[in-house]
Parts: C-alpha cells; structure tokens; sequence
C-alpha cells in the first residue's frame, strides 16, 4: 500500500512538471484528485489495512492530496501570470476597428406573405387555427364530401403513412376540428404546410403552404363572400386591380368558383406571365356543402357559411415576380436576403 502511494505521488509531480498549457493541468487535475482520481481511489482501499495502521496511513494520503492540490494551484497561478506577461504592456484595444459583422437571419418570402395575409383577415374578425399535419382519410377527405369513390379524390392525393394515417393535402381539415369543437359563428383562418404527390418543377412542388379560411353563420350568402374577398385582394395587390369570379367545382362547396385578378405585372394588358389573357388565378371559393355541415352535426337549414382557399406561394411568385417555385425552398441566402 506504501509503494501505491509513493508511486502515485512521484507520477503526479513528473506529470505537474510538464504542464504548460491550462487543458494540461485541468487532466492532471482529473487523474489525481477528481472525484475518481487515482488519490481518490487510495481512500477507499483503507478498510483493507489492520486498524491499527488505518490512522496513519490515512493521514499520508490526506497530506498527498493537500500537497496535490496546492501544487495544481501554484501552477494555475503561473501559467496565467505566463500568459498576461506574454501580452504587450502597451497593448491596447482599437475602438474605432470595425467591428465583425454577423449575418442576420432573414425572414422567408413564403412567412412575409402568410404575415401579411393572416394580419388582413385578423383585422375582418377572424380568428388563426391550427392543425396537425399528419391526418386521417375522415378530416382529409370523407368529413370533406370526398368519399373513397369520388372522382376529385385524386385531385386531392397525397403521402399515406403506416396505419391508414397521411399527410394532409390541404389544410381543410382543419376547418372539420374546429366545426366539431366549436358550434357557429365560426371565423377562421388557416395557414400550414400541405402536401401532394407532384412531380417538382417551375410552378409545383410536392411540399407548399396554403391558407384557408371558413366563416359560418346565420344568413351568409355569397355576397358575404365576394365582399371579404374583394377588400382581402385588394388590401393585397392593390386597389387598382379587376377581379372576376368564374364558376367551378369543389366538393366541399356548392356553388363554387374560381377567382381571378387582372395581372399584376401587365395591368391586364396580356402578358408571358397571365398566359397574354390578362387574368390570374389567386383562389377557389365557395359555400360550405350541407354535406359537411351534416358530417360536423352542424344544421343546414339553419346555417350557412363560406369558404375559400389559395396557394400561398402563387402569391409570393406573383407579388415579386418570382419565375420559379423552386428558388423558395433552395435555402440560398443570396435569394432570401431580398425580401427582408
């Protein structure tokens, strides 16, 4: 046990001896007197020794880690004198020296225009709601009016996942959980991520954002509808442009249409950009089917309510002239930093 210690003692001060650096003495520091450093270790041996050598050779030890402990002190003290010495005496900081710029984070055309647009329907009196993105064909297609057989069902495919769960092609619904939860009046807008199976080029992407929003009460007509989506394009792109409603199909709403504006780039006059017809589509609209009301317990007869949709990165294409959806998801700062 005697030769353990004094073996331990002389590797400590060959080991202090070659210290220069302070990472150096931290590991000595570590190896001997650490909590399971090696003098450490030397305690718990002493139950082993007759008792009555166990007093003496514990004041050894004891004495070895004082001794230990003041050396690694001494030598932290002149290892930084070393260093502050090292310094120039006249060494002294240059206030007026540039100073290291750090780039800043930039915020995402795609979060400017889902800003923007949330804060205008906010200001008509709806309310933000949010969802899961990972849905069941119910929210995302059934509760919708798009049963397993319909045709639009394609139109609205998407990622499965295991267990009959999937990636939701539309942020619709969103708008079946908040029917379930919360009886009329209802006033939402819904942003989020959607996905669908489309194959990647300049003008579609199988990842994008959309906004929805949903306005249930009584005695909604399309009117009400025409009139919040006039003002919401107009606060957007403008008081200047023309905006017509052409009829369509949606199976969540009946009747429904299609909105377009006059082009924003052109004036209306016809351009590469609007297909030289003078027109863009920015939305699809419509009101809420009995069929969904029916599948939130909601009374048609008694209700009624609209809804409407669009593409958020359609709009951002269209609001900065951007050519191609991919530049939004390539993460180039050069491209990002414009909008900020």
């Amino acid at each position: 046990m005697e030769d353990k210690l004094k073996q331990i003692k002389n590797d400590f001060e060959q080991d202090i001896a070659r210290v220069k650096f302070q990472p150096e003495l931290e590991s000595i520091k570590i190896k001997f007197i650490g909590r399971k450093g090696l003098i450490t270790q030397v305690f718990k041996l002493l139950p082993q020794l007759p008792v009555e050598q166990r007093r003496a050779f514990g004041q050894k030890v004891n004495i070895l880690k004082i001794n230990s402990a003041r050396q690694i002190d001494d030598k932290e003290k002149e290892l930084r004198n070393k260093t502050s010495s090292s310094r120039p005496q006249d060494y002294k900081f240059d206030l007026s020296l540039p100073g290291i710029k750090k780039d800043l984070g930039y915020i995402h055309p795609v979060s400017i225009v889902i800003g923007q647009i949330c804060e205008l329907f906010v200001e008509l009196g709806f309310k933000i709601a949010e969802g899961p993105e990972i849905e069941t064909e119910y929210y995302n297609f059934e509760a919708l009016n798009i049963p397993l057989e319909h045709p639009s069902r394609d139109a609205f495919d998407t990622f499965y996942l295991k267990d009959k769960f999937l990636l939701r092609s539309h942020t619709s619904p969103v708008q079946i959980r908040v029917m379930e939860e919360q009886k009329p009046p209802v006033q939402i807008i819904v942003p989020g991520k959607v996905y669908r199976p489309d194959a990647t080029d300049a003008s579609h992407s199988y990842m994008f954002h959309q906004v929805e929003g949903l306005l249930v009460d009584k005695g909604i007509t399309f009117a009400h509808l025409k009139g919040v989506l006039t003002v919401f394009a107009k606060k957007l792109f403008g008081d200047k442009i023309k905006m017509r409603f052409r009829p369509h199909f949606f199976p969540f709403t009946e009747p429904s249409t299609e909105v377009d504006i006059s082009c924003i780039i052109c004036g209306g006059k016809g351009c590469r950009v609007c297909g030289h017809n003078g027109w863009l589509e920015i939305l699809g609209a419509g009101m809420v089917h009995p069929k969904v009301f029916e599948a939130v317990n909601i009374n048609s007869s008694v209700y009624s309510g609209f809804a409407f949709g669009l593409g958020i990165e359609r709009v951002v294409m269209l609001k900065y002239g951007i050519d191609d959806i991919r530049l939004l998801f390539e993460n180039d700062l050069r491209f990002i930093k414009q909008f900020s």
